[in-house]
Formats: C-alpha cells, structure tokens, sequence
C-alpha cells in the first residue's frame, strides 16, 4: 500500500481551518479490513472483510466521530471450508449478528495521525475500544485512517478453540478511505 506521507502539522491546520469539516462516507472499494490470527502450529490464519462500509462527520470546533461496519460473513481466508466454520455459530455467528461495527464517538488529533476512542460490538457483544490511527490527507479530497488493532475474541463471547491450538488474539489492519458525501 502506497501511503503518501502528512505531517501532523497539515492535519492540525486542515482540521483548525475548517477543511475538513463536514460528512464523509467510506470508499468501500478503496477500504480494507484485514484479519490475522495465529492457528495450529503459530502458523497465521489471513483474511480479509470484503463487505465494509462506514460514515464519519468532522465538526467546525474540529471534533469527529464516525462509524465502521464489516459483514462478518464477508471472511475471506481463500479456504471456503474455514470460512464457513468462521460464518458458523462456533465464531461469528453472521446469520445472527451480520454486523461488526466500531463506533467512534471522538476522534481527536494525537502525535502523527488520531486517536479514535469508541465501542466495538461483535456478535452481539459492545466493549470499549480505543487506537491510534494514522491521518493522511492526499490531496485528492479524501482522508486515509490506517489503524492496527489487537482484540481478544473471548471478550466477545467467540471461544471456540479445539485443542487449545487457536489463538485468541487476533490483529485487524484496517485501512479506511473516507471521501466527501
């Protein structure tokens, strides 16, 4: 992924000057969600969120929030056998809970880029959730958030682990392109 580089310093001045200011849809087709979690062996188990959408509003005091929703069943680990396990009620149960949504209710300047500070929800379950992200304003109109986020699925009641040889944390590399609505 080709990230073209803003300095903090530009992103302050665009948020105090009002240029950011409005709502904002996620690009989905330019936006990933990616998993990765460690299996049998500590070999990674990769995949990727095809079905993501989002929307965000930056206000003129320079507050934001926003909102990132991924189809769970949408998982794609090029292994369609996994990937129906992991549709299935041993994980994320998408017939029941198709949504995993993160909420932000702030997103604030912080050193290189933001800090988004909200709530996640998977399978039914909400808990506080809060990570640094990095800004990039690339000068087409747009604002790239990229984000690494580590959960532990048990806090959200997805326990299944056969032999105890799945991990439990799991990483998400999200890279979101928001552009004018």
């Amino acid at each position: 992924m080709n990230v073209p580089s803003t300095t903090t310093p530009d992103l302050v001045t665009l948020v105090k000057d009002g240029t950011l200011t409005g709502e904002w849809v996620l690009d989905s087709r330019e936006s990933s969600v990616r998993l990765k979690s460690k299996a049998l062996y500590f070999l990674p188990v990769n995949g990727v969120f095809h079905e993501v959408s989002g929307s965000g509003t930056v206000a003129p005091d320079g507050s934001a929030s926003g909102t990132l929703t991924v189809a769970a069943a949408s998982i794609d680990t090029k292994k369609p056998k996994r990937d129906a396990h992991l549709r299935s009620g041993d994980f994320f149960e998408s017939d029941n809970y198709p949504d995993i949504t993160f909420t932000a209710d702030r997103i604030q300047v912080s050193g290189p880029g933001v800090t988004a500070t909200g709530a996640l929800t998977v399978h039914g379950r909400t808990r506080p959730l809060s990570f640094d992200a990095v800004a990039t304003v690339p000068g087409d109109g747009g604002i790239w958030l990229d984000a690494k986020v580590r959960v532990n699925r048990a806090d959200f009641g997805l326990t299944w682990n056969q032999l105890g040889a799945v991990s439990l944390i799991s990483d998400l590399t999200i890279h979101a392109v928001f552009i004018r609505q």
